[in-house]
């Protein structure tokens, strides 16, 4: 009786296991060798079933797309380290500083850039957290208004292609890169849309929240400005354009792509006399970090779904959620939840090699979803929980670079109507899947 209750136990280990604070690759491994253990000494299977582990992991080192995720962490690093993406922030607020709000509007459009650029959430909140709120705050920024939407722009690097979060969730998802990529860019574009028209009607309605820069302060010429866009603004939103334009035309797969992006980016770092060697290692070694953390949880996830699956695992899910009240909706709601919970807690690597293995299985083979509206749901999901009081890593991140007299409760309430944009926005890509697929060929 016990053997089939061995999936919910192992899950269920896992779980207490990765909420215990023990990293989160060495408990999908260590549980996964221990039932491993378990299933041999009940007959559920033999070693010769584990030892298929082996093949599945040299599968993983010779999977091209994966390349991917170093080329555009490298791509992302290398222009925050070379001050260019400060550079970005500093003439899109002149640019936009006449404007009521204009400091705010000009965060969430180059939150919407740095995604493009970096992919990575804690670069992009940290970046402009350092640099655009003690300028906000200088001019009067409501400390709610500033704090939210630095920290909502700030997860558009979940959303916005090309994010490294859709390269991890297509390998996992079997689906296409370049396919996601597509999918995504119709919401991304939308969320932070809704950001900049919840500025701008903000500062329309309560002028005091978000003033202009005074004329003194604005800086700039009107020529100076047009040649400080010219050499601050264009380079990278070229690279941005070539490198998505290259996947999204066929040219170049998105492994190629982010090898086009990273030489590009030190391209543009030698252009602007910024390269040095010490950047360089810099750069490489929060490269290696990153892809190294990402490579470790996907060895323990594969070795995870494999045991698991050996007690049949993926059958309990499948019939979980399949005899759920409501059918296909009962199990979107619960899927749902799951995946906004499990982001208070954990990275969203780690949701993406646990919960997408699991999920994907019912959902495209026994529901009929397509894999790129499944993929960028769950992306959605994830950068919303992301901001999410008490816990959003996106409110970390800003809390450890704010100045003096900016209190968590700031953070928090200032999120607050970012957090209902985004809500909106997933309601709307579940509820209209057009907004997903119209982009993704058939």
């Amino acid at each position: 009786m016990i053997v089939e209750w061995l999936a919910p136990i192992m899950f269920v280990a896992l779980l207490l296991c990765i909420f215990s604070g023990y990293p989160v690759a060495f408990c999908l491994a260590g549980i996964a060798l221990i039932f491993a253990t378990i299933g041999v000494q009940l007959g559920e299977f033999s070693w010769p079933y584990v030892a298929a582990l082996s093949s599945r992991i040299f599968g993983i080192m010779k999977n091209q797309v994966l390349l991917a995720v170093p080329f555009f962490i490298f791509m992302g690093t290398t222009l925050e380290k070379s001050k260019l993406a400060e550079d970005l922030l500093q003439t899109i607020g002149q640019l936009f500083g006449p404007v009521r709000g204009g400091l705010a509007l000009a965060v969430v459009v180059v939150g919407a850039l740095l995604a493009a650029a970096t992919g990575v959430i804690g670069a992009s909140v940290v970046a402009m957290g350092l640099i655009s709120l003690p300028v906000m705050l200088r001019y009067g920024y409501q400390k709610e208004l500033a704090t939210g939407v630095i920290a909502a722009s700030g997860t558009l690097g979940q959303i916005i292609p090309p994010s490294v979060v859709l390269v991890v969730l297509a390998d996992q998802l079997g689906t296409s890169v370049g396919d996601l990529f597509r999918g995504a860019l119709t919401p991304g574009i939308m969320l932070a849309t809704l950001f900049g028209l919840y500025v701008a009607i903000t500062a329309a309605l309560r002028p005091k929240c978000a003033p202009a820069l005074p004329i003194e302060d604005r800086g700039l010429s009107t020529g100076q400005l047009l040649r400080r866009v010219a050499f601050v603004l264009l380079p990278p939103l070229t690279l941005i354009v070539i490198v998505l334009g290259s996947i999204f035309g066929g040219v170049a797969t998105p492994t190629e792509a982010g090898a086009l992006g990273a030489v590009g980016a030190m391209v543009l770092t030698l252009l602007a006399g910024r390269f040095t060697w010490k950047r360089l290692i810099e750069t490489m070694q929060a490269t290696t970090k990153l892809t190294s953390m990402v490579m470790f949880l996907l060895v323990g996830s594969t070795a995870f779904t494999l045991i698991f699956r050996g007690f049949n695992g993926d059958v309990w899910i499948e019939e979980m959620l399949t005899q759920l009240p409501g059918g296909y909706v009962g199990a979107l709601i619960l899927a749902n939840l799951a995946i906004f919970g499990l982001g208070f807690f954990i990275d969203f690597f780690e949701i993406s090699f646990i919960v997408v293995p699991l999920l994907a299985p019912v959902f495209i083979d026994t529901f009929g979803v397509h894999p790129a509206w499944f993929g960028v749901m769950i992306a959605m999901n994830l950068q919303t929980s992301f901001l999410t009081p008490p816990f959003g890593f996106a409110l970390f991140y800003l809390k450890g670079v704010c100045p003096e007299g900016i209190r968590t409760s700031h953070i928090y309430r200032g999120v607050v109507p970012f957090i209902i944009l985004q809500v909106l926005a997933l309601l709307a890509v579940i509820m209209f899947p057009q907004l997903v697929t119209w982009l993704v060929p058939e």
